[in-house]
């Protein structure tokens, strides 16, 4: 087998799940970290694909979970956009770069703050030292994300709680200035604002 089908044959080995055929491209020394075009290794394809065995068998062999693909994807920062509890427990044993950043500069408690992924945040919080006043290049906190871009609804409130009960510092504004409490104000968002206010926020 030449190397670029050993190359083909591994990586769709990960999209399908076939952890032996994975075990069988490594003993014949492919690199495992060979990318495909969109640069994808084979432990994002594993991760994006949900094949939670071959995610945890490849970080045994080695590969580089913080490898980013071009979209900025990798198996850290997939689990807190799609809100994939089990992809993030398994990938925090292999202490991932908890400062990896999305094509739109947050860490990965900022997508998951904007989605409403309550699970995905509290676990961050908790297990995690992840950096939760992060500012993504368009000036937002996580606080501010989960206020702006969502419904204000009770996982966004819930998610607003544990930034705030875990320290998020409520008086980081955007870049126009507006704090979390006048932009929950303007959102008619009323139990944000009283959490926010509970907290300090002016």
């Amino acid at each position: 087998m030449s190397p670029t089908e050993l190359t083909q044959r591994f990586l769709s080995a990960a999209e399908k799940g076939q952890l032996e055929i994975l075990k069988d491209c490594l003993a014949k020394k492919v690199d495992i970290n060979i990318t495909n075009r969109q640069g994808r290794t084979a432990i994002v394809i594993a991760s994006l694909n949900k094949h939670y065995e071959c995610v945890a068998y490849l970080i045994t062999a080695g590969a580089d979970v913080n490898k980013q693909d071009q979209t900025c994807f990798n198996p850290f920062l997939l689990s807190c956009l799609n809100n994939d509890l089990t992809l993030l427990r398994i990938v925090l044993k292999a202490n991932p770069d908890l400062n990896a950043l999305t094509r739109f500069g947050g860490v990965g408690i900022t997508p998951a703050s904007e989605k409403g992924h309550v699970e995905i945040v509290r676990e961050l919080l908790e297990k995690t030292d992840i950096n939760m006043n992060h500012t993504n290049f368009v000036g937002w906190t996580p606080l501010l994300e989960a206020i702006v871009l969502n419904d204000g609804g009770p996982k966004q409130q819930e998610i607003v709680k544990l930034l705030l009960d875990h320290g998020a510092n409520p008086h980081m504004t955007d870049k126009y200035g507006k704090t979390p409490l006048e932009l929950a104000k303007q959102k008619g968002y009323q139990e944000i604002a009283k959490l926010l206010v509970a907290a300090g926020a002016k």
